[in-house]
């Protein structure tokens, strides 16, 4: 008990935007965001982020905090089981279904490259298996303090994962103390070796940040499905800080990479920044299907 509840000692409230030194406010594409400083607590910026919305696989922070909080051995090889349950959407690996990997590789895979399999396989090999693990989530979601959150599944593949983007913030903040999450989710790239047969498998970062010179990113996860639209999560370090940005339903595949840079240079200069006005189009439309999930 006492070591899933370490990580939570030191996390931030995020209670009430503190004012800016900015005059305006920073202009982000995505229709739902949440930015925040993890050292001092203050939320910075928030934008429909009181909704509970699908936040695809940025789920699989959450479901690494709980392989870690169970203290499972990490260089244990485990099989890859195949699918528990039918999913809601496509689940293709490249993993074969049978063959090992370590735990570790798991996770690391499923945080830096979101394979979907290597998730669902760590949430078989938890002690009470995949039902014992979703319940976990949710406890820890509870735990957090993430009141407008839901989990179904370890992969983010199931549209009842649901959450808030100032409930992501807070889970950004509980990751962060976990040194294994920060350093797996932000390399860029890994060449995975399995048994059982013996083979190997390249695999990179699916947020392209993680190899820029100009970023410091310190913790990171992307997400996508057609009914959560881009998603991107990650701690990043501006002027000495760690701050958390959350970037929900994003139009275009590089819009929520964009979002980041814009919150940075407001972080730093002051500028709200520009978006394009077919993202403008995109958040309008889907503003007005929020009703479907605020009561969620």
């Amino acid at each position: 008990m006492l070591r899933s509840l370490l990580p939570l000692l030191f996390l931030p409230a995020f209670l009430a935007i503190t004012p800016t030194p900015h005059a305006s406010e920073v202009q982000l594409a995505s229709v739902h965001a949440a930015i925040g400083d993890l050292t001092s607590g203050k939320l910075l910026h928030r934008k429909n982020a009181d909704l509970a919305v699908p936040i695809a696989s940025v789920t699989k922070l959450m479901t690494a905090m709980v392989v870690l909080d169970a203290g499972q051995p990490l260089d244990e090889w485990v099989p890859i089981l195949g699918w528990e349950k039918k999913t809601e959407k496509n689940a293709y690996s490249r993993i074969r279904v049978d063959s090992e990997s370590r735990r570790d590789q798991l996770l690391k895979l499923a945080l830096m490259s979101s394979e979907n399999l290597a998730s669902h396989t760590l949430a078989r090999h938890y002690p009470g298996g995949f039902d014992a693990f979703v319940a976990a989530m949710n406890t820890k979601a509870e735990a957090i303090g993430m009141k407008r959150s839901r989990f179904d599944d370890p992969t983010g593949l199931s549209l009842g994962n649901v959450a808030s983007a100032e409930d992501l913030l807070k889970m950004l903040a509980a990751a962060y103390n976990y040194d294994l999450i920060r350093a797996y989710s932000t390399t860029y790239q890994h060449q995975a070796s399995f048994k059982g047969p013996r083979y190997s498998l390249p695999y990179g970062n699916t947020n392209p940040l993680t190899a820029s010179s100009r970023w410091d990113v310190q913790l990171s996860k992307t997400g996508y499905l057609k009914e959560a639209g881009r998603c991107l999560v990650m701690v990043a370090e501006v002027e000495g800080d760690p701050i958390g940005m959350v970037f929900l339903n994003s139009f275009g595949t590089r819009t929520p990479l964009g979002d980041a840079g814009r919150a940075r240079r407001w972080l730093t200069t002051g500028e709200s920044g520009r978006v394009a006005g077919a993202a403008l189009d995109y958040e309008r439309a889907a503003v007005r299907s929020l009703n479907g999930y605020a009561d969620d």
